[in-house]
């Protein structure tokens, strides 16, 4: 059946791909929702209305709901369906919305070479494209951190900045930390940072600026946040956490591609969730301003990355990250004061 389906759908895709631009007016349509950056994420829809003649209706994430606006409108809509995919900048969400009964199970052949690790095993998402978690270290520094509890060290007392966790990536990441070494552990790791002086910023792009301007010597950010202080010139280096032997590995943020269930244009849907997943698409956001990481092998990629294969990638269940996250949420309010 997997296979009979993957022949359709190349089929649908060739039809569609080699039709005249009368054919091409026909009507054929998809509506993605969007939590990945609106000016990394257009151009590739773009291309795929180009490539493939289906027109795209695209609703992205405003900057003050990032990440749970479309997510709670997908939720919201359960009952009446106006979504086909859902594009996420990560899949913590992607995992709500298969707890919540929103996403459809679907094995996409492009997913077929994407490591386990990165996607659902019952096809509720696939991952792509992905930044990791590394620290941003300012050139000036002797002594650089290669390990997370670096930041607890005295040595470092008042010389490190970090996110605040109650947002974004830095969220995800202290909950794959509770998932990997258990609550107290992680509770005891928050405290520590407090202890050490820690600096809390608004976000990861300003903690990666903090430390390009000299104010901190390092912070934990996304790797996009590093490697755009790196192409702009700034005295920064790029570190990959716990390496190791032994070591718990680096956090890996991967985009997810979620089929809505009930989706209003099903075969349209298949056909853009295969082309976020091809090759192609990761190599343009390898190449983006974003700098994103390939999963799949052999794909071309910058020089100031590395590709998955060579790094230790910290081996958690997204999964159990989100369940943790909404565990750990009135700890880290607690932490932050709020």
């Amino acid at each position: 059946m997997k296979k009979l389906l993957s022949a359709l759908l190349l089929l649908l895709l060739a039809t569609i791909t080699g039709c005249s631009k009368k054919e091409k007016e026909s009507g054929l349509s998809v509506t993605v929702y969007v939590s990945e950056d609106r000016v990394f994420s257009e151009p590739i829809l773009k291309d795929f209305e180009k490539d493939t003649g289906i027109a795209v209706n695209a609703v992205y994430d405003t900057e003050e709901s990032k990440s749970t606006g479309v997510m709670n409108r997908l939720i919201a809509e359960k009952g009446n369906p106006r979504a086909d995919v859902y594009w996420a900048n990560e899949p913590i969400r992607a995992e709500v919305l298969k707890q919540k009964g929103v996403s459809a199970s679907f094995h996409p052949e492009n997913a077929r070479l994407i490591p386990d690790a990165f996607k659902d095993p019952n096809g509720y998402w696939s991952g792509f494209s992905a930044r990791a978690r590394v620290f941003i270290v300012n050139n000036g520094v002797r002594e650089r951190p290669s390990q997370i509890m670096a930041y607890t060290d005295s040595a470092n007392m008042k010389k490190s900045v970090i996110a605040n966790p109650l947002f974004g990536t830095t969220t995800s990441h202290m909950a794959a930390l509770g998932v990997i070494w258990g609550d107290k552990k992680i509770k005891d790791f928050m405290h520590s940072l407090k202890q050490n002086g820690v600096a809390v910023s608004t976000s990861n792009g300003e903690s990666a600026d903090f430390v390009a301007a000299g104010r901190y010597d390092f912070a934990l950010v996304d790797s996009d946040d590093a490697v755009s202080r790196i192409r702009s010139k700034k005295p920064v280096s790029m570190i990959y956490p716990d390496q190791q032997a032994g070591a718990i590995g680096c956090f890996i943020v991967p985009n997810a591609v979620v089929l809505i269930k009930g989706a209003p244009h099903p075969k349209e849907a298949a056909i853009l969730i295969e082309y976020l997943l091809s090759k192609e698409t990761e190599r343009k956001l390898a190449y983006a301003d974003c700098a994103q990481i390939p999963l799949h092998p052999d794909v071309k990629i910058p020089p100031e990355l590395k590709p998955i294969d060579k790094i230790k990638v910290m081996r958690v269940d997204y999964g159990d990250v989100a369940k943790k996250m909404i565990e750990l949420q009135p700890f880290f309010k607690e932490w932050t004061g709020l």
